[in-house]
């Protein structure tokens, strides 16, 4: 049976990839932090076997407890999701420093750890799949949220160089780009747009999910969810670096900017 550790798995595209995977029958190991929705979601996903494990992967010692804990229960991961991300809305001279870290130790670091950990055993049993939850914001800068398409930059660019390196040894690696997506993610990072974006290029949490598992079934190398958001990206390809990056600014902009002015 085909077992698939999924990291932010209580909530959002994490918990719509839990329901798909389940109902295909994939026993599942999910990880998410601390708390009573873990427990719940689990029971949820019945009858396939659900294993749990509560880590904050923001932390440093996140990512080593879900690997000891996976290695102590003899759990074999087939596909790994490293779906837990976090981002930050703001002007970077003004946005706390101990948060940009706990941004990037869940988005980069942990994500490097697990696949770290779990790589090894799938190439010696010669298959598995490593899924990567990036973003479209992995294709351009992002002014005020600058760190944040940062660590998703690293992520697109660190799962197409590790596809290369594992071609022909059975284990494939997908990343994923979906745009915005209906989900707790912008009010946890406090997004507040001067120019909110047109409700029409939201996707939903299972669009996202479908898109994925249709991708990794075909072991594309990059899956970006949806015709609109497949066509911006076209288009950040061909523009100069800097119209986009303007562009990226304008679209970005805080409601409240630098010392609190409008």
């Amino acid at each position: 049976m085909t077992t698939v550790l999924i990291t932010g798995a209580s909530t959002g595209i994490g918990l719509a990839l839990a329901r798909r995977y389940a109902a295909e029958g994939y026993d599942l190991i999910l990880v998410a932090r601390p708390g009573p929705r873990l427990a719940e979601v689990a029971r949820e996903l019945g009858p396939v076997r659900v294993d749990t494990i509560a880590a904050d992967l923001a932390t440093t010692t996140g990512a080593s407890t879900v690997a000891a804990a996976a290695d102590r229960a003899g759990l074999t991961v087939d596909v790994l999701v490293n779906n837990a991300g976090a981002g930050l809305h703001g002007p970077f001279a003004n946005t706390p420093l101990e948060r940009e870290l706990e941004l990037v130790q869940l988005n980069v670091a942990s994500v490097l750890q697990l696949t770290k950990h779990f790589l090894s055993g799938m190439l010696a049993r010669g298959h598995g799949h490593v899924v990567n939850v990036a973003s479209v914001a992995a294709f351009l800068p992002g002014p005020y949220q600058s760190v944040y398409y940062a660590s998703k930059a690293f992520v697109l660019s660190f799962s197409e160089a590790l596809g290369e390196e594992l071609r022909g040894t059975g284990v494939r690696v997908t990343a994923i780009c979906p745009g915005p997506t209906t989900t707790g993610f912008h009010a946890a990072a406090q997004v507040r747009r001067a120019r909110p974006l047109n409700e029409g290029l939201f996707l939903t949490a299972d669009a996202v999910a479908e898109a994925t598992l249709r991708g990794v079934r075909r072991n594309r190398r990059v899956v970006v969810p949806g015709l609109k958001h497949r066509l911006l990206v076209f288009a950040i390809q061909l523009a100069p670096r800097r119209i986009v990056t303007w562009a990226s600014g304008i679209a970005g902009r805080p409601a409240v900017t630098f010392d609190g002015q409008n």
